[in-house]
């Protein structure tokens, strides 16, 4: 599988944007492009609780044939890392579905680097992230070309969400840097610039939530589908990348992971906020069936269909962006 790697901008060491693209990601004849999203698989290896995650995972990809595959986040939780990432990320690979993995705040935790980590999984079959060059875990984009396969059609951005906050005083989890924000709007503009001015449509995916996930499900007038039973375990401070997003004009959907027992989606100020499905077995705390969702693109539309897969095919909390979140 070949890959051709542009780097767009270069702002300092820890946040370069790469953008990697394959010819493999193309809306299909019916101008459908669908996703399927695992988060906090959690899985150890070796560990039986964790098998109800492999079987998920299977049973979910012969369900849904995806043409990419998301994990957005704490897919392991014990070592050995090398030899747990590789039996997760491998049921994609023997299917021959594509793949990208941004990492949550557990990854990193369990004797390997986010670096070691990156490297191990560049080289499972299927995996489209860019190599990460000087940067530990990059940020990079991939983009949907159009049916005719003659020119870029959508946007899908990952961003690094760190893990816990740095700065003495302030408790809680890391935030989105300046730098991956500004380095965000500059991608963006560029995009709509070679798209004649006119913003394609986007989605985002990382693993801890943006603060505005609590604004959203907290006011009176949203519309929130599917289970909250836990408040967003947000960054206490905020850097901006909701706002840099609204003016951007691009992302329709932001997809995280992180709080297992919330798998909503809210619409703030136009643009989805939306959790996964927990994948995991019994590892860590879930009070609920382990599953993932699906996401499907439409061709020169702002818009897409969403809902959680379980076990046994069921689906549940279907909606459209953006009609089943406006009040009527």
């Amino acid at each position: 599988m070949k890959r051709f790697l542009f780097f767009f901008f270069l702002l300092g060491v820890n946040h370069i944007i790469l953008h990697a693209q394959n010819a493999t990601l193309k809306f299909n004849k019916n101008g459908e492009f669908k996703i399927v999203q695992f988060t906090d698989v959690h899985f150890k290896y070796g560990n039986p609780a964790s098998d109800i995650a492999l079987e998920r995972i299977d049973e979910v990809l012969k369900n849904e044939r995806p043409d990419l595959v998301v994990l957005t986040g704490d897919v392991i939780y014990a070592q050995p890392a090398n030899d747990g990432m590789r039996m997760v990320l491998e049921r994609m690979a023997k299917r021959d579905i594509p793949f990208v993995v941004t990492f949550g705040n557990h990854d990193d935790e369990q004797g390997m680097t986010r670096a070691q980590l990156y490297d191990t999984i560049c080289t499972v079959p299927g995996c489209l992230q860019p190599e990460r060059g000087d940067c530990d875990s990059p940020d990079y984009t991939l983009t949907v070309q159009a049916s005719d396969g003659k020119r870029d059609a959508a946007i899908l951005y990952f961003f690094d969400s760190h893990s816990y906050s740095k700065l003495e005083g302030v408790k809680g989890y890391d935030w989105l840097t300046f730098e991956q924000v500004a380095n965000f709007r500059r991608q963006s503009a560029l995009f709509t610039k070679n798209n004649g001015g006119q913003p394609l449509p986007a989605l985002s995916f990382f693993h801890i939530p943006l603060p505005e996930y609590n604004q959203a499900a907290s006011s009176e007038e949203a519309i929130l589908i599917g289970t909250r039973m836990e408040k967003a375990c947000a960054p206490a401070l905020n850097t901006g990348m909701f706002t840099a997003m609204k003016e951007a004009g691009d992302v329709m959907g932001v997809f995280v992971g992180h709080d297992h027992d919330n798998d909503y989606a809210v619409m703030w100020h136009g643009i989805l906020l939306a959790y996964g499905r927990y994948t995991g077995g019994n590892t860590v705390y879930n009070h609920l069936p382990n599953g993932a969702r699906v996401i499907v693109l439409k061709e020169g539309q702002r818009t897409f269909d969403t809902w959680i897969d379980l076990a046994g095919g069921q689906q549940v909390n279907r909606s459209t962006y953006p009609d089943s979140f406006v009040k009527k």
